[in-house]
């Protein structure tokens, strides 16, 4: 509280004070200032103890009282029968004042900065520091526009009444309808969540006051919650303004009687604030999410986040205008469908990673622009993760080339979407969440048991690799009887993903038989090059077939 955080400073600040004169007290001058004649007297008297001699002054100490004297006034011949000592005099106190001043105040900024942060131990072991207080609530004025985000046209139409309402609200208030308190943007990871709410802000011109939901889970009760009014209420200050909340699933998971006193306070004031506000107040929520399905019921019930967007993987059109965007600033010499027809599954961040990539290797290699080679060795690194080939035995790479070759083949024939194959990787195409027709998936199970088949055909065995590729296959057999209905009964039966298994693992050992001329080619490409494209491989099935 504001109140208690003063007084605490006005005590550190008295308590200091208070200090400063005690000591000024203690140490400070408290001789008594005598004449030449009085100073005579004392020395007549044989009463002074001890003599000591500043520039300023000459101090005369008896048993009771300390005297001092200008030192201009006194000879030296006057102390020779009395031990002199050369002092600093009142200089030492103003010195010793100051350290415990200096002392004071660093200690006080070493006590604030480390109220900013808590020592939380814990059976013995010290855990890091947890900040409590994030960054203060500050709006954020977006420099995005929406013509600075390729491909999000259906999004742009959705939101576009938001934007009118924000520089227009008397417009709505005169007609009496009103605008939804918040928006839900509902995508996977990497499309552009937080990029378009920027955007809206800026076409709204209006302040924007980001937040992720990970901010607001604290390690106690009631900060959280405490964090959520703040950001309301500075919102407020701000209207019209718009408030986002990235990864609002971190806070406002569903109540499944799993007690968490912290995030649910939090849910529970965020639901407060947003029932607290007029849909005239010119405050709009938007929030982020990839988990739609863990969000608590009281989150997305109307009056609430009432209106939802999704905002999908791009299409093939939509990646070229993502791919436009980037490019224009990287000098290339390349037809943009092409780059987008061979990214099937990327995000805006991932396209955007693989032009970068890209241009680094143009940049390593010495070229002068960007070409489709380029994208074609980096692909793999943007999609999998760079990976190494091993040290492989000959006996073991004849394996790997093998195993490679069939998948390729098998993924060329079926028109799966890749463009080249590294003989590095695992994995050739990406998982693809969207629907599928029944031969498609099973066109895929076919690609991921090629390798297997072929092994087996050639060498009676396989490598322990083949783990990945037939994890998912067994994944996707099973998803098509389960969960897709695609059996000869809805009722998912062991006997029927058998069935199934062996049905798929014949025609695909069928399939490679047929294509043995062609597998002699790409095996030779592929030992001598460890890399071929999906055109390579369709000259080679044309040749045969």
């Amino acid at each position: 509280m504001p109140n208690s955080k003063t007084n605490k400073i006005l005590l550190y600040l008295s308590s200091f004070f208070i200090i400063a004169l005690v000591l000024f007290a203690v140490l400070r001058d408290n001789s008594s200032k005598i004449t030449l004649y009085e100073a005579k007297k004392i020395l007549d008297n044989h009463t002074v103890k001890k003599v000591t001699i500043t520039k300023d002054y000459v101090y005369l100490k008896t048993d009771n009282d300390i005297y001092k004297i200008a030192s201009s006034q006194v000879k030296p011949e006057m102390f020779i029968n009395h031990k002199v000592e050369v002092g600093a005099g009142s200089n030492v106190i103003v010195y010793i004042l100051f350290a415990v001043l200096a002392l004071g105040i660093g200690s006080l900024i070493f006590r604030w900065w480390q109220k900013r942060g808590v020592i939380v131990e814990g059976g013995g072991v010290n855990a890091s520091r947890v900040e409590i207080q994030n960054a203060p609530l500050e709006a954020i004025k977006s420099d995005v526009k929406f013509s600075d985000i390729g491909g999000i046209s259906d999004v742009k139409i959705e939101l576009e009444e938001i934007i009118d309402f924000m520089k227009k609200p008397t417009r709505y208030k005169n007609f009496g309808a009103r605008m939804p308190r918040g928006v839900l943007l509902i995508g996977p990871p990497g499309v552009g969540k937080t990029m378009i709410a920027k955007a809206v802000a800026h076409e709204a011109g209006v302040p924007f006051f980001y937040q992720s939901g990970a901010s607001f889970v604290q390690i106690y009760v009631g900060m959280g919650a405490k964090r959520v009014h703040e950001l309301f209420l500075a919102a407020k200050n701000s209207a019209p303004s718009i408030i986002f909340i990235d990864e609002i699933d971190a806070v406002g998971k569903k109540r499944e009687g799993v007690r968490n006193d912290e995030r649910e306070a939090t849910l529970n004031q965020l639901l407060t604030e947003m029932d607290g506000f007029e849909g005239q107040s010119g405050i709009i929520v938007i929030a982020a999410t990839n988990k739609i399905d863990v969000l608590d019921s009281a989150l997305l019930r109307a009056g609430r986040f009432d209106r939802r967007v999704f905002v999908e993987l791009p299409t093939k059109k939509e990646r070229a205008a993502i791919l436009e965007k980037y490019l224009s600033r990287v000098p290339n010499d390349l037809e943009v469908m092409k780059i987008a027809k061979m990214t099937v599954g990327f995000n805006g961040a991932a396209l955007a990673a693989l032009v970068n990539e890209a241009a680094l290797l143009a940049l390593r290699q010495d070229d002068k622009k960007v070409n489709i080679d380029h994208f074609h060795q980096v692909k793999d690194k943007v999609m999998f993760g760079k990976k190494k080939l091993q040290m492989l035995s000959d006996k073991q790479k004849a394996y790997r080339v093998t195993y490679q070759a069939a998948k390729a083949i098998v993924a060329t024939y079926f028109d799966l979407p890749f463009e080249k194959l590294m003989l590095s990787n695992e994995k050739l195409t990406p998982t693809v969440d969207e629907p599928l027709i029944k031969h498609e998936l099973e066109s895929r199970i076919k690609m991921l048991l090629a390798g297997v088949v072929a092994c087996g055909i050639k060498y009676g065995e396989h490598a322990s690799s083949a783990k990945v590729d037939l994890d998912e296959a067994k994944e996707l057999v099973e998803k098509m009887l389960k969960e897709y209905g695609m059996g000869e009964t809805l009722i998912y039966s062991i006997e029927q993903n058998e069935a199934l298994t062996s049905k798929l693992h014949r025609e695909t050992k069928a399939l490679i038989e047929k294509m043995s001329d062609v597998m002699i080619v790409v095996e030779e490409k592929l030992s001598e090059k460890e890399s071929i494209t999906k055109s390579d491989v369709k000259e080679a099935i044309d040749a045969v077939l």
